[in-house]
């Protein structure tokens, strides 16, 4: 059994790519079945829980490969590296 405060200070790692995506910030629980459903990981520039909500990376429980003594590995596409050009600079001109 784990608890809460342990399961917030493991660091999230991306397996696809080896990024430490940040700690547990939420988690959203299906009151029925009493299941977790997902992670939640704060997004750039939100502070304390506070502002951009938006940003926030949420892991559906499926996605976690494995919880580590230290890490949580979990399986995450992130949109924003898959719009790379295939020189691998981002394709960020605008028309």
């Amino acid at each position: 059994m784990i608890k809460i405060s342990e399961f917030q200070v493991k660091d999230v790692v991306n397996v696809s790519n080896g990024r430490k995506l940040g700690h547990i910030a939420d988690l959203e629980i299906n009151l029925g079945s009493g299941k977790i459903e997902a992670i939640v990981i704060p997004g750039a520039g939100r502070m304390m829980g506070f502002m951009r909500k938006e940003n926030d990376i949420i892991i559906p429980w499926r996605d976690i490969v494995k919880i580590g003594k230290d890490v949580i590995l979990v399986r995450f596409e992130d949109q924003a590296e898959n719009q790379l050009s295939p020189q691998g600079f981002h394709n960020s001109t605008k028309n």
